[in-house]
């Protein structure tokens, strides 16, 4: 390995630390916009999951799990913090790993996001299903249900738009 591409791969995992910082504090920020719901609240920060998804790839593992996690701490819920790391971490990792093959590819783009989102969503409302389940028994988990799964669309909404107009603003600079 030579020197400049030391250099390139150092620079490389600088610039992909700082985007993972700011993506964590976008995560944060969305889950702090909480909209209040019969049963606690929904929040925003999904969709932003989702769009780091898109644009770091699997290291939006990193900003999913440390943003939403820090959201659950700065609300007063402690228990939910660890449970919140690994769902929406998987989240991001898994979505990542879906959207990963849209790249380029126009005709497949949407679906792939669509199905990324559908996916990652998917293993919030069972995962926070399952933890509730163990926490709170049956009923309770139930009743959770229905407001992580509008949460979970309007993640899905939000972000599939906004990655494409994101996108759209890099290729014209």
């Amino acid at each position: 390995m030579t020197d400049n591409s030391r250099k390139t791969n150092s620079r490389q995992n600088l610039r992909l630390i700082a985007e993972c910082g700011i993506l964590a504090a976008l995560v944060f920020i969305g889950t702090e916009l909480r909209i209040p719901t019969a049963l606690g609240f929904m929040n925003l920060g999904d969709g932003v999951i989702l769009m780091a998804s898109y644009f770091i790839g699997p290291a939006a593992f990193f900003p999913a799990a440390i943003g939403s996690a820090l959201g659950d701490l700065i609300a007063g819920y402690p228990v939910y913090i660890a449970p919140t790391f690994i769902i929406k971490g998987l989240m991001g990792l898994t979505a990542s790993l879906i959207m990963r093959k849209s790249y380029g590819n126009k005709a497949a783009g949407f679906l792939l996001r669509f199905l990324a989102g559908v996916v990652a969503e998917s293993i919030m409302v069972l995962g926070y299903f399952a933890f509730e389940i163990f926490m709170y028994g049956i009923e309770a988990a139930a009743g959770a249900v229905v407001f992580n799964i509008v949460q979970g669309i309007v993640a899905v909404v939000l972000a599939i738009p906004l990655t494409y107009m994101i996108r759209i603003k890099k290729l014209t600079k």
